[in-house]
């Protein structure tokens, strides 16, 4: 992966987080309410776009952390995706799934944290 797809996958990933924030906080606000998952889809929102960030930040180094951005990249949509069709459905088992995203967010921390200086992860 090269620095300008990373940053393309970083504003898709950004794009999508905010319409998915204006989408569960006006057209779906109403089954979120009923089923009374409007946290579960924020907390969703929440970390997906935090970590869409960290993703564009992480696209402007050279050379790009590639281990730390992939860990990043598969743990939010895990985590945020699970979360959204948690919200939608009220189906718990979704839950089960949501940890492994988490596992893969702060792995993607602990490379950043452990990486060597100028070193490209794999």
């Amino acid at each position: 992966m090269n620095n300008r797809l990373a940053i393309n996958v970083a504003g898709f990933l950004g794009f999508f987080g905010v319409l998915l924030g204006a989408f569960g906080a006006h057209a779906l606000r109403n089954v979120l309410e009923r089923l009374g998952t409007a946290q579960v889809w924020q907390t969703g929102v929440f970390y997906h776009l935090v970590h869409s960030v960290v993703l564009l930040v992480l696209a402007g180094w050279r050379p790009l952390p590639r281990l730390s951005y992939l860990l990043f990249l598969c743990g939010v949509i895990v985590f945020s995706a699970s979360l959204y069709a948690l919200a939608l459905t009220n189906f718990r088992w979704f839950g089960a799934i949501t940890p492994l995203g988490g596992l893969g967010m702060l792995s993607g921390w602990l490379s950043l944290a452990f990486r060597k200086e100028g070193k490209s992860s794999f």
